[in-house]
């Protein structure tokens, strides 16, 4: 079974950058739809970005459009979340997800995920 690994979180300064890695344990992305979600407190696991298995597809929430990038590096097993011009409320812990499904932006259409990784943007 694929398990799952983010890291790159941290704190930063409003209007910073972070880039989040998702590394995998076995080859999953080139062949996985790869997710970004985001759980800020009081709040449900919000959409953020995903990838189709090609890489030829990607979707992103409006909240983030134009500021996060997400990519993959198959030969890594490991996709990436390019953040820049952060904000304060990008504030939450960011969870990377598979699943063999086509790209979707529900939670529970993911079956695979890592352990969260805690991104704070400050003012």
């Amino acid at each position: 079974q694929v398990q799952l690994v983010e890291s790159g979180g941290g704190l930063v300064q409003a209007g910073g950058s972070l880039r989040l890695s998702c590394a995998a344990s076995e080859r999953t992305f080139s062949i996985w739809t790869t997710g970004w979600f985001r759980q800020a407190p009081g709040k449900g696991r919000e959409f953020v970005a995903a990838i189709s298995w090609s890489g030829g597809t990607t979707g992103y929430a409006d909240s983030v459009k134009g500021r996060f990038t997400i990519f993959r590096d198959d030969d890594k097993n490991t996709v990436y979340l390019q953040m820049n011009s952060l904000k304060t409320e990008d504030t939450a812990v960011y969870y990377c997800a598979a699943d063999r499904g086509g790209l979707g932006v529900d939670a529970v259409q993911y079956g695979y995920w890592g352990q969260g990784t805690q991104v704070t943007v400050s003012s």
